[in-house]
């Protein structure tokens, strides 16, 4: 699971879902030189939740370095001259944006000697950054935020610091401009080459979305004078939809409303707004038509397959239930322990996933048997937006046949389980020591779980309030699954 920035598409809590599924850190102070290529190896289990941040340094970048090569999933094969050479890319355009460009900003030769090209790469380093002193915290950052984007990781993530929070933030406030798009948030950071188009507005959540007008269904046919799409190839443009605090640059749209042929343009400025109180519960329930159960969770975060238990439970008491529908659309993931008592609902004695390690060992995660099960026919809602443990138990369900999914192929973003490690000035770098395949072996990392019912969601359907996907389902449930 990766954590992402505060969003209107991803709120707050899903923070906590990530703490959950965080087992180890790596607490090695930088380690002598000499010494770097095994003692910055090595990790163990935090004894307290980190102080507060201080300046990152070159000496934090070096265990962080030596840590990726001695915990990451392939870092005993890692070519560690990309992760170096990504730094120092980064640190001299960080220097051209600054207008400070300097002569001794040039890379060393590398050989494939991973403490001899560390020693490299940091007397250049240093070297360079004498020469800025007051970029010198910049520059730092941005060297090592590349050396771990380098990994093309979408579990891997550093950060300089906790996420901000808006003055007047509560827990139950968004941030943006309020609005979900038909390209979500996570897909634009990691699997945007899979976005269709046209892009248009799902959901008006509130703030500038809603104070402007806009509706579920219209068409943004431009991003700050750019187009979402190009030659149907997704563009940058999009990540505009979704600024993070402190972020408060107004964004302009270009829209059209189908229905009635208007275009118009709106400026919308991100900010807090108040999200109802369905869009903050994890887990929500209802009893549709032929007595159906449909339950929407959106994270996998500890106790929520309980969760999901408990509303299947009191939907069922004095019915006869005739089937379950589970809406997981826009799923980030969470706890992939979750997911595996989630799928123990409704398969037994089987194999859920496995995580395997860069020379192909691996561990199985399997049922949990003392789960009852619900005995019942389940439909599985999934999207883009269905990312990580949603992802797991997606490939479980379809693998297993215990279950049929219908919408779109999930996101592709679940390289393996993030593990923690803290670094010298009690920031934290993540990354997977294995890596997720699901219950066939199948890859499913970049790839996505396919539905077996292709349903996509238009924008017609949306300014109309239909559900597809969910008509589907019901209608699947009515009869032999075909």
């Amino acid at each position: 699971m990766t954590a992402r920035r505060l969003t209107a598409g991803l709120a707050l809590p899903m923070v906590t879902v990530m703490a959950a599924v965080m087992v180890a850190a790596c607490t090695a102070p930088a380690p002598p030189r000499g010494l770097a290529a095994t003692a910055g190896t090595v990790c163990a289990a935090p004894e307290a939740p980190p102080a507060a941040p201080t300046a990152t340094t070159i000496d934090v970048i070096e265990q962080a370095y030596f840590c990726i090569l001695g915990r990451y999933y392939s870092g005993a094969t890692l070519d560690a001259r990309t992760l170096l050479t990504a730094g120092f890319a980064a640190l001299t355009r960080e220097l051209n944006r600054q207008g400070r460009d300097v002569p001794e900003a040039a890379m060393p030769a590398l050989t494939g000697d991973r403490a001899a090209d560390w020693a490299a790469f940091e007397a250049a380093y240093r070297k360079t950054t004498d020469q800025v002193p007051g970029l010198r915290d910049k520059l730092a950052v941005v060297t090592l935020k590349a050396i771990v984007a380098a990994l093309g990781d979408n579990h891997a993530a550093w950060a300089p610091g906790p996420a901000e929070r808006p003055p007047g933030y509560y827990d139950g406030d968004g941030y943006g401009l309020g609005v979900q798009a038909s390209v979500y948030g996570p897909q634009v950071d990691g699997n945007p080459e899979v976005a269709l188009a046209p892009l248009f507005v799902t959901t008006v959540q509130g703030g500038a979305a809603r104070a402007a007008g806009l509706r579920p269904g219209d068409i943004i046919e431009s991003i700050n004078g750019s187009a979402p799409f190009i030659d149907g190839e997704a563009t940058p443009a999009i990540a505009a939809l979704y600024p993070s605090y402190p972020e408060a640059r107004p964004v302009r749209l270009r829209l059209l409303r189908q229905s009635t042929g208007r275009r118009w343009n709106v400026t919308l400025q991100p900010g807090l707004y108040e999200r109802d109180l369905a869009g903050l519960r994890l887990v929500t329930s209802k009893l549709l038509d032929d007595d159906v159960a449909y339950v929407r969770m959106r994270g996998f975060a500890p106790d929520s397959a309980t969760r999901v238990f408990t509303a299947i439970s009191r939907l069922r008491a004095g019915r006869t239930l005739t089937g379950v529908v589970l809406d997981l659309r826009g799923n980030g993931g969470g706890s992939p322990v979750e997911a595996t008592r989630l799928v123990s609902a409704f398969a037994h004695g089987q194999i859920t996933a496995h995580q395997c390690t860069v020379d192909g060992a691996c561990e199985t995660s399997r049922t949990d048997d003392t789960v009852a099960l619900v005995g019942l026919p389940l439909m599985v809602l999934t999207d883009r937006g269905c990312a990580s443990a949603c992802e797991h138990f997606s490939a479980a369900i379809k693998d297993l046949g215990a279950g049929r999914l219908v919408g779109t192929r999930t996101a592709g973003v679940i390289s393996g389980p993030a593990q923690p490690y803290l670094l010298g000035n009690n920031t934290v770098i993540s990354f997977p020591a294995r890596h997720h395949l699901g219950p066939r072996r199948e890859v499913i990392d970049r790839i996505g779980v396919p539905p077996d019912h292709h349903v996509p969601p238009t924008p017609e359907d949306a300014a109309a309030g239909r559900d597809a996907a969910l008509a589907k389902a019901l209608t699947l449930l009515k009869g032999p699954v075909r």
